[in-house]
């Protein structure tokens, strides 16, 4: 029987990011997905590329939330863009409706086209409605900032301790993502539990930000997850499989390029 994952995320036109991202990695994984999308984000390539952000009426999420868990027994679910209060009312509302036995939260606090008096509100939205029902938080160095109240994150000890302040918030477990944004070789995350920190490393490929390596992080850790994978495996797997989806990124009109999901299975093939 094949394992089911859910997504409620915002849909990323290019591909690169959001909702399609994860779908994609569920795919790779062998994970039957579900999505219900949240908003609709599409660069701008007239304006420096940023993002053009449309949410979706709270009324429309909460009937493809009906729609997706009437249809399935679905018990494991990432939570990606929300973007509004409204928008995290209503998710909040239906996850409370139903038990889960895994809430995997990116916390994306807001996009370029939003207002940026908005973050703020977002952010005390998540914080008290959506980050207690977590059982993992994933948290970028920004967001971690953002959520731990710290004022810089520069170094490994840094990242331990803003996932610590994290957890206080009620999640389960935080993994905390350095990437290309903290100095020396290697990309750094680190997993809390609530009594130990894990660190995570792999070396780093390129200096640059690749669209969808967050999204595709989590969304691999929920695909183990939903096959019964421990927390900790999920995450050192996934760690693995955003790396290598890193290296085979595909490259476009963009000046940035986006996660390959078929790169771990490539790597395989190329190391047999």
């Amino acid at each position: 029987m094949v394992d089911l994952a859910y997504v409620i995320a915002g849909s990323e036109a290019t591909g690169g990011a959001g909702l399609q991202a994860d779908l994609k990695t569920f795919q790779e994984l062998g994970v039957y997905g579900v999505g219900t999308i949240t908003c609709i984000v599409s660069f701008d390539p007239k304006n420096g590329w940023g993002h053009r952000f449309v949410p979706v009426e709270p009324s429309v999420i909460a009937d493809q939330f009906e729609a997706a868990t009437g249809v399935y027994d679905l018990d494991v679910v990432k939570i990606g863009m929300l973007g509004t209060p409204a928008t995290i009312d209503v998710v909040a509302e239906s996850l409370g409706s139903r038990s889960w036995r895994h809430v995997v939260l990116d916390p994306v606090l807001i996009c370029k086209g939003q207002e940026p008096g908005a973050a703020l509100d977002t952010d005390t939205a998540l914080r008290r409605k959506v980050l207690p029902l977590a059982t993992v938080v994933t948290p970028n160095r920004f967001e971690a900032q953002i959520l731990s109240g710290m004022e810089q994150i520069e170094s490994e000890a840094d990242l331990i301790e803003a996932a610590r302040r994290i957890h206080a918030l009620g999640p389960a477990y935080v993994v905390a993502k350095g990437g290309v944004d903290l100095p020396g070789d290697d990309a750094i995350d680190v997993l809390y539990d609530g009594q130990s920190a894990t660190v995570f490393r792999a070396p780093k490929i390129g200096q640059e930000r690749v669209s969808g390596a967050g999204c595709t992080l989590a969304a691999a850790i929920t695909a183990e997850l939903a096959k019964g994978v421990d927390v900790a495996d999920a995450v050192g797997f996934a760690k693995e499989f955003v790396t290598a989806g890193i290296a085979a990124r595909v490259g476009g009109h963009a000046p940035f390029d986006a996660v390959w999901q078929g790169g771990y299975v490539e790597q395989l093939s190329l190391d047999a």
